[in-house]
């Protein structure tokens, strides 16, 4: 928790406005992961807030920067930003509300330590651009000199800005607006009986420096009467600030009339330095250090084929009896993607190893390998004689020797039955001889 006390600006009639805010710095980082500085702001209890410094229609920004200095590894400074708009129209004094909170991010691309210390914030306020309507009856505008005749509830057709306007046949009679913009539009009528008003802007002579209200933008004369709400005469290219317009009556004994002005604000590149409240820290200062090391390198063999990284395997194998040949494999396919060849070594995590055993069947089984290599729960393969059918089991009912003697009697058999059929046939054979 950082606290500050903000003065100047938006801190309104030299007040002091304190702030209770939040720090987030993150303490470890590995390289490549951005160095993110956060703050969350808020008012303290005291009743003293930031307020606008005039008057606008929504749209006014509230904008908050913080500084955060870097050291160590590197040398740098942040600066945290955040908005908020000001939805409502505003007028001296209406509070303004910061944004919730505010925000920026470093690239880490080194390994090291630093320090981070936060330090001031900046509260700014950013005018919204457009144009604000004045009444001739609005508090701001001053009648100086001269007798200005207030004329309300006017006829709806003459068109006047809330259906009133001031008028007077003085000489030299005089009305003011002080305004914070950087335009200003005069706003009347058009009436034959009207004549020139001349123009100041802080002092001096204005460009136009006059207008006559009873002719029309060409300069011939009009017939107009009562026509109202029209902008006779414009002032542009003002520096944004306060500034102040004189309307003065030329030609005594015609119509000067004043029905509104309208102050116009163009869009702002930059929040204006008058407005800008600077925030110290009133607690103590604060550092955080911030250890960034190097992203995680491969791990290292395990030799003794002992992991603690994965559970033990449930294995499901699947036998498929072949044809015997020379060199058979037994090939294991798991998670860990191990080949694992006889029994003589154990695997090593991340290699595949290949030794050579007896002959035995092809053996495919499909299990989830861990380093550790499990005692197999599969039931052992009989190898059938040679000759005899490759069912994976062994025959069922009499021994081998059984089966072995019986053969031997066949094949004796028939041998002997060939042996006697020979010699039948060659009898045979000699006896169509003798006859």
């Amino acid at each position: 928790m950082v606290d500050y006390a903000c003065t100047g600006g938006v801190a309104l009639n030299n007040s002091t406005v304190n702030l209770r805010t939040k720090v987030s710095i993150p303490t470890t980082l590995t390289v490549g992961q951005p160095l993110s500085i956060g703050w969350k702001l808020g008012y303290k209890q005291d009743p003293a807030r930031f307020g606008s410094p005039d008057y606008f229609a929504p749209g006014g920004k509230v904008l908050v920067t913080g500084n955060v200095q870097i050291s160590g590894s590197w040398v740098g400074v942040l600066q945290p930003k955040g908005s908020l708009d000001q939805d409502n129209q505003l007028q001296p004094g209406s509070i303004l509300r910061l944004p919730e909170g505010i925000s920026d991010a470093a690239h880490t691309a080194n390994a090291g330590t630093l320090k981070v210390s936060p330090r001031k914030l900046f509260v700014d306020f950013i005018p919204p651009a457009g144009e604000v309507m004045v009444n001739d009856d609005d508090p701001r505008v001053q009648y100086e000199t001269g007798y200005w005749e207030d004329l309300n509830d006017q006829p709806l057709n003459n068109n006047d800005y809330h259906h009133d306007i001031r008028r007077t046949v003085d000489g030299g009679a005089t009305a003011s607006l002080q305004f914070t913009g950087t335009g200003i539009e005069y706003v009347a009528q058009r009436d034959y009986r009207a004549g020139k008003v001349k123009f100041y802007i802080d002092g001096q002579p204005a460009t136009p420096a006059s207008v006559d209200a009873s002719k029309l933008p060409n300069g011939t004369p009009s017939n107009d009467a009562n026509k109202g709400g029209l902008t006779l005469w414009r002032f542009l290219g003002l520096n944004y600030g306060k500034h102040l317009i004189q309307v003065v009556n030329d030609e005594a004994g015609k119509w000067a009339q004043l029905d509104a002005f309208r102050v116009i604000t163009r869009e702002l590149q930059h929040p204006p330095n008058e407005y800008r409240a600077t925030c110290s820290l009133v607690s103590a200062p604060v550092s955080v250090d911030v250890t960034i090391s190097e992203a995680g390198g491969s791990q290292s063999p395990d030799p003794t084929g002992t992991g603690t990284g994965s559970p033990s395997p449930t294995l499901s194998p699947t036998v498929t009896p072949t044809t015997p040949t020379a060199t058979p494999t037994n090939t294991h396919t798991g998670t860990s993607t191990p080949t694992h060849t006889g029994t003589t070594t154990p695997p090593v995590s991340g290699v595949n190893s290949t030794t050579t055993s007896t002959p035995k069947p092809t053996l495919t089984v499909t299990a989830t390998v861990t380093p550790t290599r499990p005692t197999p729960t599969a039931p052992q393969v009989i190898i059938t004689p040679s000759g005899g059918a490759q069912t994976g089991e062994a025959p069922q009912g009499g021994s081998g020797l059984g089966l072995l003697g019986a053969g031997t009697v066949m094949v004796t058999g028939s041998a002997l039955g060939g042996v006697a059929l020979m010699r039948r046939r060659a009898a045979h054979a000699r006896g169509q001889r003798d006859s």
